[in-house]
């Protein structure tokens, strides 16, 4: 039988890390939490579930999931947000592989609840997530703050599990909003900083196709009002990310 660490990166997630332990604590053999100096309940929350409580400055959404990989005992993890939680039927997924690890790590579907609404459209299900894996064969990447696991290889063999990952996003428009904000200036400079460029077309034709991908490809006007929110907030933060590029990139010529 394999052992599981349960890895969970946190900042300020009094509002939903208790759940997000709760659907841990009978599935993993030890749970590590790196959290970047919450100011909020969190760490006390935490310590009411016996975990590893790390405390480590932020160093970056992929950097610090992989220095969170680094604390854990057990190669094989069960990687999470604050803001996550495991589904019953994903719990007992997992807890069938402790007995038939099969695979190099398995995908899981997310299920997100967006200001109160499960989301089943718009891009945003099942939004498929390399989450349980042998942090040998992978680890996180992406350009901040879009990050994601990826094996090390394409010969790793990759399976899926029965379940989903509960992910509670944005429980206000207001909230949506500053966080659109935050990550597309995140966004821009992260794509600065690997050398990719804006440009007027993709200013203008990006931000049209990412709507008309989400809303209308993948059926996000069945989703209602709150699908409309999220599918014309995907193409604003993809037209921020886009003139913020270029404002750096102009910046630099001065």
């Amino acid at each position: 039988m394999i052992k599981l660490s349960g890895v969970i990166i946190t900042y300020n997630e009094e509002r939903n890390i208790e759940k997000c332990l709760k659907s841990l604590v009978n599935v993993v053999d030890e749970i590590v939490v790196v959290d970047s100096f919450s100011t909020d309940s969190t760490k006390a929350i935490c310590n009411l579930y016996n975990v590893k409580f790390i405390e480590q400055k932020f160093l970056g959404y992929i950097e610090q999931k992989n220095f969170a990989l680094t604390q854990a005992t057990y190669n094989h993890v069960v990687s999470l947000d604050g803001d996550e939680a495991l589904s019953e039927t994903l719990q007992d997924s997992i807890l069938n592989l402790k007995n038939n690890w099969t695979f190099d790590g398995y995908f899981c579907n997310r299920f997100n609840n967006f200001c109160g609404q499960w989301i089943k459209y718009s891009d945003w299900y099942p939004n498929k997530k390399l989450r349980v894996f042998d942090r040998r064969k992978a680890k996180w990447t992406g350009i901040n703050p879009h990050d994601n696991v990826m094996p090390h290889n394409r010969k790793t063999k990759i399976g899926h599990l029965k379940g989903d990952i509960l992910h509670w996003t944005y429980q206000s428009y207001s909230e949506f909003n500053n966080k659109t904000e935050h990550f597309s200036t995140i966004a821009a400079q992260a794509y600065f900083d690997k050398g990719k460029t804006a440009s007027f077309f993709k200013i203008v034709f990006n931000p049209s196709w990412a709507f008309f991908k989400s809303y209308i490809l993948r059926l996000g006007f069945l989703d209602g009002i709150n699908g409309f929110v999220i599918c014309v907030q995907t193409a604003n933060i993809t037209f921020l990310k886009y003139t913020k590029l270029w404002e750096l990139q102009h910046q630099l010529k001065k």
